[in-house]
């Protein structure tokens, strides 16, 4: 054990790589990209340290060429959920004993090998498999990641040094220990981020844990797997699966050892898997602690006195980045008709200069979404908008997957602020938009707050503070992370811990210290230096 109370370096989110035209950096990714794209990867589960292949192999396509086989994964069985669950299980002891230091040290390593030599794999692994253009995936695999490294090493500190007060003979401590039992982390394709930080967070603590990745997202996986070894994480403490999702949450969800989910996904599975946990609460050690971060339907609502230019702006990127696939994208937005004409304008001159293809190419904004169910989806709401008479798809519309699943970023216009494309998440290139008539601000503050059961993002556009502070507290309840003048995507770790609450999940906050409190069991200790030898109190004469 340390012999010394150690300090961690102090975080500082990592710097954005520009990656202009004709720079080194981008020359260094693209090539990076192309010879990736050349390659035949094979993809192995990693249990108790070990690379695991089955005889059933599944081709890993890119979303932006999908005849394009960038190589395959093994699927896995429940004997390998079993295999995973026995492994951790094993590593436990050993791992709650190595002191706090050391665990950060792989971590912080692990932070500083994406910041170096691992930064173009990363990056390009998102970029092919994932289709996140040079910038998203530089914001999300390389930089997000690495905050949540360095800045979650920093929180551990922070909480371990939280201690009681003492009275006078004696002294009181806290002790943060890891769960008791194992740990479940099942991420989601559309963040490399969020699918490193959901097993490495509870890992920190002390916890051992079996990840489950997306199937759209283990191209990635598999470098930050290989960025966790190489960092020098133990065999069996992170042990990544890639196995039938249902029958996995069954099997691990059943079993007594387990003691926490960390999830990120659909709403619709969250609760699925909350309702497993609640049939099998009578089998569990202990009650396990449940962290979800789901869905959204997130609101832009601008005011007459709005800046033109910064509301037009604020939805084309906080509805089209990453082609609306973040839970945070702008989907929803509602518009003074005072000001419209001109913010339409505004958005339609600024989205006929986006470039649509393949994220090879650094100056393409939009790229393909995730694959053929996502696009039929989207090709569908826009289909029935064009249809309706409650509907007018104003700019966009067309859907293309000769070569990959590419949808046109697209604006529908609605006299109905309840229509579907209103109200239901799409996680697509499509944003919804009802023009109000300006004397109702008061009464679209109340629709927003109302029209949907998420809560996660949203975004008001003011000059007037008074209608501001009107909508701050009108929507208090209506999103867990809220932009004023702003897009309500990009929250960075550290400045805006991220999560909602509602339908969006249990608002643990991503990117905090708040978070990282979930996977940690508190025991209080008192120790008193002279005890009493008398049972008799004062009061007794």
């Amino acid at each position: 054990m340390s012999k010394a109370i150690s300090q961690v370096p102090f975080a500082i989110n990592e710097p954005v790589r520009s990656y202009e035209p004709g720079s080194d950096e981008v020359k260094s990714l693209i090539s990076t990209y192309k010879k990736m794209w050349k390659e035949k990867i094979e993809i192995p589960m990693v249990i108790g340290g070990k690379e695991i292949t089955t005889d059933e192999k599944v081709d890993i396509n890119s979303p932006q060429d999908h005849q394009h086989t960038v190589g395959f994964y093994h699927k896995g069985t429940m004997k390998h959920v079993d295999d995973a669950i026995n492994s951790a299980l094993a590593a436990k002891e050993k791992w709650n004993n190595l002191g706090w230091e050391q665990r950060a040290a792989i971590f912080l390593k692990a932070a500083d090998l994406i910041a170096g030599p691992y930064r173009d794999r990363l990056n390009a692994a998102t970029m092919i498999a994932q289709s996140k253009n040079v910038h998203q995936a530089e914001i999300d695999a390389a930089c997000e990641f690495i905050d949540f490294l360095r800045f979650n090493v920093e929180f551990m500190t922070e909480l371990y040094s939280e201690q009681p007060v003492s009275d006078t003979g004696i002294w009181n401590r806290s002790e943060y220990r890891p769960l008791e039992g194992f740990c479940f982390a099942v991420t989601p394709f559309n963040f490399t981020a969020i699918s490193g930080n959901l097993p490495t967070c509870m890992a920190m603590m002390g916890n051992v844990v079996v990840w489950k990745p997306s199937d759209k997202q283990v191209y990635s996986a598999k470098v930050i797997m290989d960025i966790l070894i190489e960092a020098g994480l133990p065999e069996g403490v992170i042990n990544m699966v890639f196995t039938d999702g249902k029958e996995t949450a069954e099997k691990v969800l059943a079993h007594p050892d387990f003691a926490g989910l960390h999830f990120t996904g659909s709403t619709k599975v969250f609760q699925s898997m909350w309702k497993m946990m609640g049939d099998n609460i009578h089998n569990y050690k202990t009650y396990p602690r449940i962290v979800g971060e789901t869905g959204g339907k997130d609101f832009v609502i601008a005011h007459p006195s709005a800046n033109i230019e910064a509301v037009a702006t604020g939805l084309v990127r906080g509805a089209f980045e990453y082609q609306g696939q973040k839970c945070s994208a702008a989907s929803r937005a509602y518009i003074p008709k005072s000001i419209w004409n001109e913010v339409k304008a505004v958005m339609e001159a600024q989205m006929k200069t986006i470039k649509m293809g393949s994220p090879e190419d650094p100056s393409n904004f939009v790229n393909a979404v995730i694959d053929k169910n996502s696009f039929e989806k989207c090709k569908g709401y826009i289909e029935r908008a064009q249809n309706s008479k409650e509907a007018d798809v104003i700019i966009g519309g067309k859907c293309d997957d000769s070569k990959g699943w590419f949808v046109e970023p697209t604006v529908i216009v609605t006299t109905n602020p309840k229509y579907e494309s209103v109200c239901e998440e799409i996680f697509g290139p499509i944003l919804s938009i009802y023009v109000f008539e300006d004397e109702d601000w008061s009464a679209t503050l109340k629709l927003v707050d109302e029209t949907s059961p998420y809560s996660l993002t949203g975004a008001v556009f003011a000059q007037d503070r008074y209608a501001i502070d009107e909508a701050y507290k009108a929507l208090e309840n209506a999103s867990g992370n809220f932009y004023i003048n702003d897009k309500p995507t990009g929250a960075v770790v550290g400045q805006q811990p991220f999560g909602g609450a509602r339908a969006s999940g249990t608002n643990d906050k991503a990117g905090s210290k708040m978070n990282l409190l979930r996977w940690v069991s508190v025991r209080s200790i008192k120790e008193t230096f002279v005890s009493p030898k008398d049972y008799k109190y004062p009061y007794l004469g």
